[in-house]
C-alpha cells in the first residue's frame, strides 16, 4: 500500500539523513561527490479488539542508498545519480485488522529489489530539473512535510491513488520506470508532471516487465506553493534546486495534482450483453493537500503546531475507492525537554465508489466507508535512533465486513547511518 515518499518511516524519516547530505554536498564543494546511507526501520504491530482476528504480527525495511554527484566526477554541471536498494520482510498487519487504506506503511511482499535508480540534471540557474529512471513518484508528489510522522499509509498518499490502476502507481513498494520534468517560475512555486509505465515493474510471481503491452502510461501533473521564511529575493539561488532529495523545509505549501492511467480497465459492475465487464479508455483522478505551522514559540524555540489537510477523487468506475478525506496536527516539541520529539494526532476517510457498492450489494454483501483516527508519538534517541509509539482506531475496516472496529497498537524503531 503506498505511502511511500511517501511512504514509510524508513523513508521519511531513515532517509532524511541521507537527502539533507545530498543538499548539503551541492552548497559545500569540499563535500565528497559520492555519499551513501544506511536505514532500518521495524515495527511490532497488533489488533487487540475488533478487525479479522487477534494477534500481533512484524514488518521491517531495510535500506541502502547512493548519491553520486557526476558533475564532481566528470565535469557535467547539475548531474546526479541515485540508486536505493530496499530489503522488505515481515508480516502484514492490515491482515489482523482487516483494513483497506494499511495501518502500517511498511507492509510489503517480503523481497530485496531496486526500489529506484535515476539519473537527474538541474539547469537552467536549477530552475529546470529532469529526471528518468526508476522512480518513487511520492518522493515528491501528493507529499506533505507534516504527514510524514504518521504511520498509516493514508497519510503519505490517499489511498484514491495508491489503489488505482493494474497494480498501484509508482510509489513503496513497486515503481516504475518513466521520466519526471520538474520547473520552477519562482523560488517558491513548482510545477511538476511525470510519465510513468502504467504497471510497477516488479510484478506477481517474481517476473519484471518494463512497458508490456497493455500497460498504457501513467501521467501525473503536480503544481505546488510553498511558503519558506528565507525565499525571499533569492530567485537565482542555488538553495532553489528542484529534484529528489533538495527540498527545503517550509512552513507552508498548497498543491493541487491530477494522475491518469492511458490503459484499458474493466467496470466493477457493468457488463455487456455478452456478459463480458465493460471496458473503459482511461482512468484518472484528482487531489488537493496544504500543510501549514499554524504556531511557533517566541523566541526561536523548537516548539511549534502544525496541521495539514488532503482531499482526493479517484475512478468509481474501475477502482475500489471513490474519494478520500485525510487531516491532522503535528506537534513538535511537547515536552521543553525534548526539543525534537513529535506529537501527532490525525484521521483518515476513505469512501467506497458507488459501482464497488453496487458490486457487493449485487452479492448480497454490505460495504461501508472506513475511517481510522491516528494517535503517534516519536522519540528521537539519538542521532541515529528513534522510537514511536502509535495506536491507531480503525471504524468499519473494510475488509472485515462483520467488524465494527479494530484497535491497533504499534511499535517501531528506526535506526539510520
Amino acid at each position: 500500500m503506498g505511502r511511500a515518499f511517501a511512504v514509510a518511516m524508513l523513508i521519511a524519516t531513515c532517509t532524511s539523513n541521507a537527502r539533507t547530505q545530498t543538499r548539503d554536498s551541492i552548497r559545500d564543494a569540499a563535500t565528497p561527490a559520492l555519499s551513501t546511507a544506511l536505514s532500518y526501520s521495524g515495527e511490532v504491530v497488533g489488533d487487540v479488539a475488533g478487525g479479522l482476528r487477534r494477534g500481533a504480527t512484524y514488518a521491517g525495511a531495510a535500506s541502502a542508498q547512493l548519491t553520486v554527484l557526476l558533475r564532481r566526477i566528470v565535469g557535467w554541471s547539475g548531474l546526479q545519480l541515485f540508486v536505493f536498494a530496499l530489503d522488505t520482510h515481515g508480516g502484514a498487519p492490515s491482515d489482523l485488522a482487516g483494513d483497506v487504506q494499511g495501518v502500517s506503511n511498511l507492509q510489503a511482499p517480503a523481497r530485496l529489489q531496486l526500489e529506484e535508480a535515476w539519473l537527474q540534471q538541474n539547469s537552467f540557474g536549477n530552475r529546470l530539473s529532469v529526471n528518468a529512471g526508476k522512480y518513487d513518484l511520492n518522493s515528491e508528489f501528493y507529499r506533505l512535510q507534516s504527514g510524514g510522522l504518521f504511520v498509516n499509509s493514508s497519510f503519505g498518499i490517499g489511498p484514491e491513488f495508491a489503489q488505482s490502476g493494474t497494480a498501484g502507481p509508482s510509489i513503496f513498494p513497486s515503481t516504475s520506470v518513466g521520466a519526471r520534468v520538474a520547473y520552477k517560475p519562482t523560488p517558491n512555486v513548482v510545477w511538476r508532471t511525470t510519465v510513468l509505465d502504467g504497471v510497477p515493474f516488479d510484478r506477481a510471481h517474481a517476473s519484471a516487465r518494463l512497458f508490456a503491452p497493455g500497460d498504457g502510461a501513467l501521467l501525473v501533473t503536480e503544481v505546488a506553493i510553498l511558503e519558506r521564511p528565507d525565499s525571499a529575493g533569492m530567485n537565482h539561488d542555488p538553495r532553489f534546486l528542484v529534484g529528489r532529495g533538495l527540498t527545503r523545509p517550509y512552513t507552508g505549501k498548497l498543491a493541487i495534482g491530477a494522475w491518469y492511467y492511458t490503459a484499458l480497465f474493466p467496470d466493477l459492475v457493468d457488463t455487456m450483453t455478452s456478459g463480458s465487464a465493460v471496458e473503459h479508455r482511461g482512468s484518472g483522478g484528482a487531489y488537493v493537500i496544504a500543510d501549514r505551522t499554524v504556531w511557533s514559540a517566541n523566541h526561536g524555540g523548537p516548539a511549534s503546531l502544525s496541521t495539514f489537510a488532503q482531499l482526493g477523487i479517484g475512478d468509481s468506475r474501475v477502482d475500489r475507492i471513490g474519494s478520500y478525506v485525510g487531516g491532522g496536527l503535528t506537534f513538535t516539541a511537547p515536552l521543553a525537554s525534548r526539543p525534537h520529539d513529535e506529537l501527532g494526532l490525525a484521521a483518515a476517510w476513505a469512501r467506497d465508489g458507488s459501482h464497488y457498492e453496487r458490486m457487493q450489494l449485487a452479492v448480497g454483501a454490505s460495504t461501508s466507508s472506513e475511517a481510522t483516527i491516528e494517535l503517534t508519538y516519536l522519540a528521537p534517541l539519538a542521532s541515529w535512533l528513534a522510537v514511536q509509539h502509535d495506536v491507531q482506531y480503525v471504524v468499519h475496516p473494510g475488509n472485515a465486513p462483520t467488524a465494527r472496529y479494530a484497535l491497533v497498537p504499534g511499535l517501531r524503531i528506526a535506526l539510520s547511518h
